[in-house]
């Protein structure tokens, strides 16, 4: 999966519109101004051999499925400036299969509207 890829993908969720609160090079995806994902062209801190244009997506996860995800997936990698125990950091270099960073961003989106009022959640999950 690729960078314009994710973003489709991303933009296809409910409710779910794109934001630059950190310049034009990190996009960010929110359901009802709760994010769940971010996605960002550039080293991301990694050191001075990554490519500046490798993709970097940061994605919500169950806390004992981050780990076992960073387990089983090299270029998944705790949250880059997010919280190390909530959320990953994929790195979008062809190493993790499309279905299953697909199936990364409904859980992240998923784990966002879980914790949503239930108004919100109901209006939501009727247009998946």
């Amino acid at each position: 999966m690729d960078q314009q890829q994710a973003r489709e993908y991303l933009l296809q969720k409910p409710f779910t519109v794109e934001t630059f609160p950190f310049g034009k090079d990190v996009s960010v995806f929110k359901v009802k101004h709760k994010m769940f994902a971010t996605l960002a062209i550039g080293k991301m801190g990694k050191g001075e051999n990554e490519s500046d244009d490798t993709c970097w997506m940061n994605l919500k996860c169950d806390p004992q499925e981050a780990i076992m995800l960073r387990d089983i997936f090299p270029s998944v990698i705790p949250g880059y400036h997010m919280s190390k125990v909530h959320w990953n950091t994929i790195k979008l270099d062809g190493s993790v299969p499309q279905g299953e960073i697909e199936r990364m961003i409904d859980n992240s989106f998923n784990l966002v509207v879980d914790n949503m009022p239930k108004a919100d959640q109901q209006s939501i999950l009727v247009q998946l």
